[in-house]
C-alpha cells in the first residue's frame, strides 16, 4: 500500500531530474602491444542515461608477421560507468564487455572464440559535441590465441549526438 503512494513521487523525482538519453560515435586509432606494438583501427557507437551506458565496438589490428603478431579483429558490446557532467571539460568512465575475436597469422594459425576486456579512459571536450577520446583496454583472449592477454590504446576522434 505505501508503494503504491509513493509511486507517483517517485515518477515525478524521476521526470523532473532526468536528462534526456544521449549517443555518441568515435572513429580511433590505436597500438596493440602484445607482442610487439602494432596498429589497431576501429569504431565505437554507444549510448547512455547519467551514469550507465552501452557501447558496441569493432577494432583491427593488422598482422606483423616481423614480431610475429597476429592481425586481430574483435566485435565487443560493452557496458560503461561515466562521470555524469565534465570535470574541468573532461569525462571519465570505466568500461567491461565482452564479444568475439578472430586472430590469424599467416596460413598456419587462426583461432575464432570469445574475449572479455575492461579498460576506462576519458572523453575530452574540444568544440560543441567534438571530443577527443582516449582509451586503455585489457583484452582477454578465449580459445587458444597466440597471446591471451592484450593491451590496447587509443585516441580517436568522439562525436556527440
Amino acid at each position: 500500500m505505501r508503494l503504491r503512494r509513493l509511486l507517483p513521487l517517485v515518477c515525478l523525482l524521476v521526470a523532473a531530474f532526468s536528462r534526456p538519453a544521449f549517443a555518441d560515435g568515435t572513429l580511433f586509432l590505436g597500438t596493440v602491444t602484445t607482442p610487439a606494438n602494432h596498429a589497431a583501427k576501429g569504431f565505437a557507437i554507444g549510448a547512455g542515461f547519467l551514469v550507465f551506458g552501452v557501447e558496441f565496438e569493432y577494432a583491427s589490428t593488422n598482422e606483423d608477421a616481423e614480431h610475429a603478431a597476429p592481425s586481430l579483429k574483435t566485435g565487443m558490446g560493452d557496458f560503461y560507468l561515466q562521470t555524469p557532467i565534465p570535470i574541468a571539460g573532461m569525462r571519465f568512465y570505466w568500461t567491461t564487455g565482452m564479444g568475439g575475436y578472430r586472430e590469424r597469422l599467416g596460413e598456419s594459425h587462426q583461432e575464432t572464440n570469445l574475449v572479455f576486456n575492461t579498460g576506462g579512459g576519458a572523453k575530452i571536450s574540444l568544440v560543441g559535441p567534438l571530443r577527443v577520446r582516449l582509451d586503455y583496454r585489457v583484452l582477454k583472449l578465449r580459445g587458444s590465441p597466440l597471446f591471451s592477454t592484450l593491451h590496447r590504446v587509443y585516441a580517436g576522434l568522439n562525436v556527440g549526438f
